[in-house]
């Protein structure tokens, strides 16, 4: 405790992290506020049919997300979600496109091109989602009152597209003068804020049904504990790659050699796989306007299904392997290793260094991406073994890996800070290991 207490202040005694904190701090406290500003010309006194409808499957999962603002009809109730999946979208040209390919190793320059393209996309996928939300769930359970539906539903939809570019811009400052990852840390608080009233739900089903009592959420309480801590080892966990750099060249040997390691991350991707899988998940019940009780809409919507859980175990996968490919490149790695005069033990320099390097991350990432996609579909699985469904969210998947990847990522911030004003770090173990690549 005593550590702590000193920890906070020495960060108060760094001006400019002070600075960034008190910021973000800010910023957050405006997104939460404005997750509770209801929409013009809706009556906030009759929201309790459309918040009941959002506490299950993959509204429920929309609303979690947005912090409760989808439920609320709220400004913000569309959240960052239409920009995750706009960049998605950028993400996969930059992969099959050669122009966007080209703009990804333009560097500075490249990321600002992209970073416009990627909103000018929100606003397209902007004006498909604001009017199904608009026409397809206020309508059916929050009244609107004392204006024609025509231009009801034109205000709303430009509110609600000017609202979540708005928290699209909070994301944003927050990376540029705040810490963390903005968008990350919005998403974050908005599954935190929701933590309390999942926990109470819990406590008052097991307290108030014969559905197993006390003795039962006891034991949930330390699976809990347990998968919190799997996931925090899945998003530190590394295998180091023995490198040997030379101290000397005498013709073509090297002499004298001092060995290190590059540490390839078992997940490279980070939470992102999981925040693009469940984007994708959700657009079949946004497209269907959110009537998903028919076929492959149906199939999809269902969350605790065993066709949904494939699928998106499968995406989880998929986005694992390929934004590692995204993330880390073996090529500049073996370039860089070269000019360094680093090389690895029984590896030729060059090609073959990128070959093995690249076979290595194959392989550290195949189970790394199953242990990913396990933890995705956790929520389900304690659904159908009793959990309530709005606390079993947070057994796993995307609420679990978010919250513990942002937590570690910003507090990986903070303590690069503390070290580089030489004051002790956050943890007495060492350097804390972040989500975030090498």
């Amino acid at each position: 405790m005593k550590k702590f207490f000193e920890t906070i202040k020495n960060i108060y005694k760094i001006e400019e992290l002070r600075t960034r904190i008190g910021y973000t701090m800010i910023l957050v406290l405006i997104y939460r506020l404005g997750c509770f500003i209801v929409l013009p010309g809706v009556d906030p006194g009759r929201l309790a049919d459309l918040q009941g409808s959002t506490q299950e499957g993959l509204v429920g999962l929309l609303n979690m997300f947005s912090g409760g603002a989808f439920g609320n009809a709220s400004i913000f109730a569309l959240g960052v979600m239409p920009y995750i999946s706009a960049s998605i979208v950028v993400q996969l040209l930059g992969i099959f496109v050669p122009s966007f390919r080209k703009m990804q190793m333009e560097g500075e320059s490249g990321r600002r091109k992209m970073n416009q393209i990627t909103r000018y996309l929100t606003i397209m996928i902007l004006c498909i989602q604001g009017p199904a939300y608009v026409t397809g769930m206020i309508p059916r359970y929050a009244v609107s009152v004392g204006w024609s539906s025509f231009v009801f539903n034109l205000v709303a939809t430009v509110i609600l597209m000017a609202g979540s570019m708005f928290v699209m811009w909070l994301g944003e400052r927050i990376t540029d003068r705040g810490i963390g990852n903005g968008i990350s840390l919005i998403i974050m608080i908005g599954i935190v804020a929701r933590l309390p009233y999942a926990l109470v739900a819990e406590i008052g089903q097991k307290f108030t049904t014969t559905n197993g009592g006390p003795l039962i959420l006891v034991v949930e309480m330390l699976i809990w504990f347990f998968v919190l801590v799997a996931a925090i080892a899945l998003v530190q966990a590394v295998r180091k790659v023995p490198v040997q750099y030379a101290k000397r060249v005498v013709g073509n040997r090297q002499y004298g050699g001092v060995r290190q390691y590059i540490p390839l991350k078992i997940n490279a991707a980070g939470v992102m796989p999981i925040i693009f899988a469940q984007a994708l998940m959700l657009f079949p019940i946004l497209f269907s306007r959110f009537d998903a009780t028919r076929g492959f809409a149906a199939a999809m919507s269902n969350y605790t299904g065993i066709w949904y859980n494939l699928v998106f175990g499968l995406l989880v996968v998929v986005f694992t392997y390929f934004y590692t490919a995204v993330t880390v490149n073996p090529t500049m790695m073996a370039d860089d290793m070269k000019r360094n005069g680093g090389f690895i033990p029984g590896v030729k320099p060059g090609k073959k260094t990128v070959e093995y390097l690249d076979d290595i991350m194959s392989r550290v990432t195949l189970p790394g991406s199953i242990f990913l996609a396990i933890i995705a579909i956790l929520p389900a699985i304690a659904t159908k073994l009793g959990v309530n469904n709005q606390f079993a969210s947070f057994y796993g998947g995307t609420s679990l890996l978010i919250t513990v990847g942002v937590v570690l990522d910003t507090l990986q911030q903070i303590e690069s800070y503390l070290l580089m004003r030489h004051y002790d770090g956050l943890m007495k173990t060492g350097r804390l290991t972040g989500r975030s690549g090498m």
